[in-house]
């Protein structure tokens, strides 16, 4: 009778444990972050996203000719079946302009993105080329990217030449600097990359479905997790530009970009927005430009300022003026002055918590409680944002921001 007992009394312990086990994995296997209702469930739902994501939906079929939505399917159910942070999506992108020979190059650059951004959120990746797009080029950035890639061919009348261009006068600019060994100075293919980023980027048919975009270059680093979604803040908070560094510009590259700009403003007036940030342009209240630019390698905006009738304006006046091949006009100087004479200052912002880098500079958080707290792998020894010769200074006082605490160390 007691070995009797003794069985029930195991018995009813081994039954607690398993109840209790079960129990136990029950709490945890509710994520601690929700999951999208796009997230498939069935094999059929696994399918679907996979049609969708490699652009074989039907949406994706009646998309321009000039562009390509990947149609390989070689990815992982797995990799379709990632869990996105719940909520409603913007509609946005990563928007690269790349050629072929920079294949590898760009996927350390998706990887660094992905790893500590969109893994978790899913946005789709615009390549935009001169020329059509390798295979290889497609199945390679396809496979790391977590949201759909979409593939896009230039018109050649945006990367060429422009009718109203004397080309034996563009010639004579490219051979002076290249004795004076101006950056990019003898560069063909570098002036039409500047062109088309100042103007013709935002106007291609693939983003046209979107309303921000984050562009990314090839080589660049991400040092810090970005454990929010960095769309949905800046839609939020109202921005329409962020940036990560700024610095002056090569004044022998844009010696009349300022003249011309001044120009326009007498032509255009009425576009010259009333809170705009010309006392960050310009050191003498508009007579000359600073060279002040935010570095365009690294910007995240909402494409309607782009679109605006003030940009679209501005651009073409540039545009004829021809300064993108007499002389060697940057599209980050162009952003930035649009930006600053356009745009509400209100609606600019600095990313003080996302690490990056862009041979040669790096913006590392001089905050060690943000570096902790982001997993970042900078030196902030190596941060430029409170250096002198750099334009974040004249930024935060305009603005009347708090520096961060601790960038003394680091700063100027």
């Amino acid at each position: 009778m007691a070995r009797s007992n003794a069985r029930l009394v195991r018995f009813a312990f081994f039954a607690l444990l398993l109840i209790l086990s079960a129990y136990i994995l029950s709490k945890g296997s509710s994520s601690s972050y929700a999951v999208s209702n796009n997230s498939p469930h069935s094999v059929a739902d696994i399918k679907e996203s996979l049609n969708q994501k490699h652009g074989t939906s039907n949406a994706a079929a009646n998309s321009n000719s000039n562009s390509n939505s990947n149609t390989d399917n070689s990815k992982s159910i797995a990799n379709a079946n990632k869990k996105i942070i719940a909520g409603d999506k913007v509609k946005a992108t990563f928007v690269t302009l790349a050629r072929n020979s920079d294949v590898w190059e760009i996927l350390g650059s998706i990887r660094q993105v992905e790893d500590r951004f969109n893994r978790n959120f899913g946005y789709d990746w615009v390549f935009l080329n001169d020329e059509e797009f390798s295979e290889e080029f497609k199945r390679e950035t396809s496979r790391l990217v977590s949201g759909k890639t979409h593939y896009g061919l230039i018109p050649h009348d945006q990367w060429s030449f422009p009718e109203w261009i004397d080309t034996n006068k563009a010639a004579e600019t490219r051979e002076r600097m290249r004795q004076e060994k101006v950056i990019y100075g003898d560069s063909i293919s570098y002036r039409h990359m500047c062109r088309f980023e100042s103007g013709f980027f935002f106007r291609h048919p693939l983003m046209e479905q979107f309303d921000y975009y984050w562009r990314v270059e090839p080589g660049v680093k991400i040092f810090c997790d970005i454990d929010y979604d960095i769309f949905k803040f800046m839609q939020d908070n109202d921005y329409e530009y962020s940036y990560t560094i700024s610095l002056p510009e090569y004044q022998a590259t844009i010696p009349t970009l300022w003249e011309t700009t001044k120009h326009f403003l007498k032509e255009y007036p009425q576009y010259l927005h009333p809170n705009n940030f010309m006392d960050w342009l310009s050191d003498d209240g508009g007579v000359t430009y600073n060279g002040c630019h935010f570095w365009s390698n690294f910007e995240i905006g909402k494409l309607d300022f782009w679109r605006s009738d003030a940009y679209l304006a501005y651009f073409d006046y540039l545009d004829k003026a021809g300064g993108f091949f007499y002389e060697r006009w940057g599209d980050a100087p162009v952003h930035s002055i649009a930006v600053g004479l356009f745009m509400d200052k209100q609606k600019i912002h600095f990313f003080d918590d996302l690490g990056y880098y862009h041979v040669p500079f790096n913006n590392c958080p001089v905050n060690e409680q943000t570096r902790l707290e982001k997993n970042c792998v900078c030196n902030p020894n190596d941060d430029i944002t409170f250096k002198n010769y750099f334009c974040n200074n004249k930024y935060y006082k305009l603005k009347g921001l708090k520096k961060p605490e601790g960038w003394e160390k680091y700063g100027d």
